[in-house]
C-alpha cells in the first residue's frame, strides 16, 4: 500500500478507527492554530472540536470530512483541551468517548451520543464520575462488556493518581508536574514504570462499572517494565523494528499504537483480549484520594 494523507488540508491527529456499516470511519482530535505559547504539558495543543473522515476503500478512496460533531461549547464541564477520543456502538447507539479539561485544569473523561457513526453527537452534562487523564480507547468484548483504556503523563497527568515506589527530590526520571502544578515528580530509573489504566463501563456506557486496574505489562524476565527501559520489537510480514527508549507504559503503547497506525486502518483492531471480571493482565484497582 502507497502512503498518502488523508486530509491534508487541515490540522488532524490522534486517530481512532472504526468500521461501522462497512465503511471506515476515522476520529481525529482537531488541531488548530491557537497561538498558545509552547509548554512541556501540551498546553499549545488547544483542540476545541472534533470531526469524522469516512471513506470506503482505504487505498484509493475518496476521503469525506463530515465536519464538526461535537464543540467544546456544547460540553458543559470543558472549558478546553478536546485532546484524543473514540467511538464505540452498543444496541444501535454510538459513544463518542473523549478527553477535555475541565474549568479547574484537570482532565477527564466524557461520553457523547448519536444515532448515526458520523453525529452530530450529544454530550452528557457531567464527565464520568471518577474519570481522569487523556488518550481513551475503546474495547468492546465478544460478550458485549465494553471496556476503555487511558492514561497519558505530563499533560496528561496520570501522574496525579499513582506514585512510583520512590520519589526523588531531583535528577532520575522527570515524571512531570504534581498535582499542585508546582512540585516535580522525579524517580529512579530503575522502579516500575507507570501504568495506564484500563476499566469496564456500566450497560449504558455512560459511567465507570468499576474501579480503574493498572494496565501491567511484563518483561521478558516476567517482571513489570521499569520506568526507564529499552524495548526492541521486531513485526512480521515486513512490517518495521521498533527499538524505543521509554519512561512509561504509557509512552510505550503511544510508540507502538503510531507505528501499526496504517495495520490498524488496514485490518480493524484486535486489543487484548478482556473478561467481565478482573482481567488477568491488570493490577488491583486504583484508590482515588
Amino acid at each position: 500500500m502507497k502512503p498518502r494523507y488523508l486530509f491534508p488540508s487541515d490540522y488532524m491527529a490522534d486517530p481512532s478507527a472504526n468500521v461501522f456499516n462497512g465503511r471506515l470511519y476515522i476520529y481525529p482530535s482537531h488541531d488548530w492554530e491557537a497561538g498558545a505559547a509552547f509548554d512541556d504539558d501540551g498546553g499549545h495543543f488547544q483542540m476545541k472540536d472534533y470531526h469524522v473522515l469516512s471513506l470506503d476503500d482505504v487505498e484509493n478512496g475518496d476521503v469525506t470530512d463530515h465536519g464538526v460533531i461535537l464543540d467544546v461549547s456544547q460540553v458543559a464541564w470543558a472549558e478546553k483541551q478536546m485532546w484524543d477520543n473514540d467511538v464505540v456502538e452498543k444496541n444501535g447507539k454510538y459513544y463518542l468517548i473523549f478527553s477535555a479539561k475541565d474549568y479547574n485544569g484537570v482532565f477527564h473523561l466524557g461520553v457523547a451520543v448519536a444515532d448515526k457513526p458520523e453525529g452530530p453527537f450529544v454530550p452528557q452534562e457531567q464527565p464520568m464520575r471518577g474519570s481522569m487523564s487523556i488518550d481513551p480507547c475503546v474495547f468492546k468484548d465478544e460478550d458485549g462488556q465494553i471496556y476503555v483504556y487511558f492514561g497519558g503523563l505530563w499533560g496528561g497527568q496520570l501522574q496525579w493518581y499513582q506514585a512510583p515506589q520512590k520519589l526523588l527530590k531531583e535528577g532520575g526520571v522527570d515524571l512531570g508536574p504534581a498535582a499542585d502544578k508546582k512540585t516535580q515528580l522525579f524517580a529512579p530509573a530503575d522502579v516500575p514504570a507507570l501504568s495506564s489504566f484500563v476499566v469496564r463501563l456500566s450497560d449504558d456506557v455512560m459511567q465507570f462499572a468499576e474501579a480503574p486496574h493498572s494496565v501491567v505489562v511484563l518483561d521478558e524476565n516476567g517482571e513489570p517494565l521499569k520506568l526507564a527501559t529499552r524495548i526492541a520489537s521486531s513485526r512480521p510480514h515486513g512490517c518495521i523494528s521498533i527499538t524505543v527508549n521509554t519512561i512509561s507504559l504509557t509512552l510505550l503503547v503511544t510508540a507502538i499504537c503510531s507505528a501499526m497506525l496504517s495495520v490498524t486502518i488496514l485490518m480493524d483492531r484486535s486489543p487484548i483480549r478482556a473478561s467481565s471480571s478482573i482481567p488477568s493482565w491488570a493490577g488491583p484497582p486504583i484508590t482515588l484520594s
